[in-house]
């Protein structure tokens, strides 16, 4: 993949993007990263390929990918009962519940009839501190003020869940007895070399040289210059847009059954295969198009950030787009949207 017809200086000015970094694949290898602009406005601090984001909601992307490896490895099951595993935890049995249970495959497809509830999953308070998993999911911080629980049948409808994978994050932490963010390093992070991705709520007390500050859709620092979200699987990630394509990869090379991290070609597969009927859902992914066109997306929202993994995992090719400014628009609206089309053109 390559940008076309796309002068990305002036389109940075254009939408008031301080920074952006992207990572391009072809041919099943990483072609290059291209860096823009600045990691905080009126600073110093250039973008360059060891430079770190919020990734947001990509976040579930590599959730979905320890997932599979724990499946792999016989800890978890895509198709039992969570609360056969949950310890710290259960989903609260209802009159939905009856016939069909909340399981790992409908939660990482958002199809566990689980909704959230309106106005949570904030960034982080610093005020308020961080949530217990067991806390926000009982209703009991105001990041969640209503307890999670299955409000339809699982696997009659999507619903597009943070809290969905909060209850993964629990799970994964009940199996294994370590936090999320020290089974993703040991499990995916190590064994794939990657050292400039981190779940760590806490990362941010560290050395901030690298970490990319945020911005609103004016081109101004957002309050606290670093937003963190509380609930690392559903969207705590902060990386660079290199090592986002080096997991990229990693699932690519999954599916051709050469995976570093142990992950099967079989189930790498049913992670991009279309789940319960619904064709655009994927197990933490979205999917469009089918057979050796089949295009795989993951899009990251938060306060002061915006990006976007879009890959074609049979056509080995994809791309990273990461940006430090939260346009109030979709990503295919602005200036990620602008990318994607020249990359395709």
């Amino acid at each position: 993949m390559k940008i076309k017809n796309i002068n990305i200086e002036k389109r940075m000015e254009y939408y008031n993007v301080p920074g952006l970094s992207i990572t391009l694949l072809e041919g099943g290898e990483i072609t290059g990263t291209e860096n823009y602009g600045l990691l905080e406005l009126e600073s110093d601090r250039k973008v360059n390929e060891n430079s770190i984001f919020s990734a947001c909601s990509i976040s579930k992307l590599l959730t979905g990918m320890l997932a599979m490896k724990l499946v792999e490895e016989g800890l978890l099951e895509l198709n039992d009962d969570v609360n056969e595993s949950l310890v710290t935890w259960k989903v609260p049995e209802n009159e939905f519940t009856k016939n069909k249970k909340v399981t790992l495959r409908n939660l990482l497809s958002h199809q566990s009839g689980i909704k959230d509830p309106d106005g949570s999953f904030p960034e982080l308070n610093t005020k308020l501190g961080f949530p217990s998993m067991v806390d926000l999911l009982e209703g009991r911080t105001t990041y969640c003020k209503s307890p999670i629980e299955v409000k339809c049948e699982p696997e009659s409808e999507f619903h597009y869940s943070d809290a969905g994978f909060c209850i993964i994050q629990q799970l994964i932490e009940d199996i294994i007895e370590k936090p999320f963010h020290q089974v993703m390093n040991q499990q995916i992070f190590e064994p794939l070399g990657i050292t400039n991705s981190h779940f760590h709520s806490t990362i941010l007390e560290v050395e901030k040289r690298n970490f990319s500050s945020g911005h609103n859709k004016n081109g101004e620092l957002v309050n606290g210059r670093f937003p963190i979200y509380p609930y690392p699987a559903a969207s705590g990630l902060w990386t660079t847009s290199l090592n986002l394509a080096e997991l990229v990869l990693e699932l690519m090379n999954a599916i051709k059954g050469e995976s570093k991290v142990g992950i099967s070609k079989s189930l790498a597969k049913e992670m991009i295969s279309s789940q319960r009927g619904k064709s655009w859902t994927g197990l933490g992914v979205f999917l469009e198009g089918s057979e050796k066109g089949l295009e795989i997306t993951s899009l990251g929202w938060g306060v002061g950030f915006q990006c976007m993994i879009v890959a074609f995992p049979y056509l080995e090719k994809g791309a990273v787009i990461m940006t430090n400014a939260e346009l109030g628009v979709h990503q295919l609206e602005g200036i990620i949207g602008e990318i994607y089309k020249s990359l395709l053109s």
